[in-house]
């Protein structure tokens, strides 16, 4: 069928949208990348408890992606300090993943200042975090197939 001259055609295509494309299991997904990147590092720092000399390491503390922390790449929102009595905003700088010096509490005489709990600790922390972002991704999937579920039925 010929169009007429002067008419506007629509056309809607509907595009596939994948879990990448959900900014809420984006920054889920970099932040599993983080905390496994991180358990990596410490078990490096166990690995070199006797090594003479090492500096055990750590990664910067994870932020939302973004400036500031604001998740999606929003722009970020920086308070403004009107008064000379209030505190400073917090400067925050995104994670990486190069590993940074984190020496511990210790040093030995041979130079080497891994404290073997303080990296445990380190360890049961990141693992805790990877069991709760798992979960919350897992639960997060569910809620989307369920939805998907009643809206296709």
């Amino acid at each position: 069928m010929p169009l007429k001259s002067g008419l506007t055609v629509f056309v809607h295509a509907q595009g596939v949208m994948t879990v990448d494309d959900m900014p809420l299991l984006a920054t889920l997904k970099s932040r599993l990348t983080y905390l496994a990147d991180r358990q990596q590092v410490i078990a490096q720092n166990v690995a070199n408890s006797d090594t003479p000399g090492f500096t055990p390491r750590d990664l910067k503390p994870f932020t939302l992606p973004g400036q500031g922390g604001a998740a999606g790449g929003l722009p970020s929102i920086t308070p403004t300090r009107t008064s000379p009595m209030h505190m400073a905003p917090p400067t925050q700088t995104p994670h990486g993943t190069t590993p940074i010096d984190s020496p511990d509490s210790e040093t030995t005489l041979n130079g080497n200042s891994v404290v073997l709990e303080d990296q445990m600790m380190k360890m049961t922390e990141a693992r805790m975090n990877y069991d709760a972002a798992v979960t919350f991704y897992q639960q997060t999937i569910g809620l989307l197939q369920s939805a998907s579920k009643e809206t296709n039925s």
